[in-house]
């Protein structure tokens, strides 16, 4: 219940000292103010899942370093050559390269605010889809994948899935991300 609702419905019925011989009525608000009163301040997820699954809304390209291709390896623990050796005759990026490869944005512009707080990271998921080499240009494009709620012991949480598809020189898709952000439902 908003504040102003509460203090409506407070006065209603209510017989004040300089009316003491008035009759108490009961409060006749508008229709419109038992609804709002009633509604969640929680926006409907299902309007917000139709309305912004799918929406493109952040464009980024990253340049393919030999260098950091094989920081990034070594930093994974890896020992397989063709990820840390770029003399390699099948040298190639690691396959969770693309997860740090954070465009700009992390939601589309009016995007509606949903759950409380800023979020938690619930994981990336990778799938790799060819070979990405050092000296390519990826090209990526970040949409909303989903939106969805989940009830635990902690209570309802709500998942927006922020998908970044990454494509070659050639425009071959070469890998995609997918980023959960966990919000707890309010």
């Amino acid at each position: 219940m908003t504040p102003i609702i509460a203090e409506i419905r407070k006065g209603c019925g209510q017989v004040l000292p300089s009316q003491r011989n008035a009759v108490s009525l009961p409060c006749l608000l508008p229709e419109w103010i038992h609804e709002m009163s009633q509604a969640s301040s929680q926006p409907d997820l299902a309007s917000i899942r139709q309305d912004w699954v799918g929406v493109e809304f952040d464009w980024a390209t990253f340049e393919m370093k030999p260098d950091e291709m094989i920081a990034w390896a070594e930093a994974c623990g890896e020992k397989d050559p063709r990820f840390i050796d770029q003399e390699h005759s099948d040298f190639q990026a690691h396959p969770g390269f693309t997860t740090h490869c954070m465009s700009g944005r992390v939601f589309p512009e009016n995007f509606p605010q949903i759950g409380g707080g800023f979020g938690i990271d619930g994981g990336k998921r990778v799938e790799v889809h060819a070979p990405i080499r050092a000296g390519d240009t990826l090209t990526a494009t970040t949409t909303i994948a989903d939106i969805f709620d989940k009830t635990g012991r902690s209570g309802t949480m709500i998942f927006i899935v922020q998908r970044m598809e990454f494509r070659n020189d050639d425009s071959e898709l070469v890998s995609t991300v997918d980023w959960k952000m966990i919000k707890r439902a309010e």
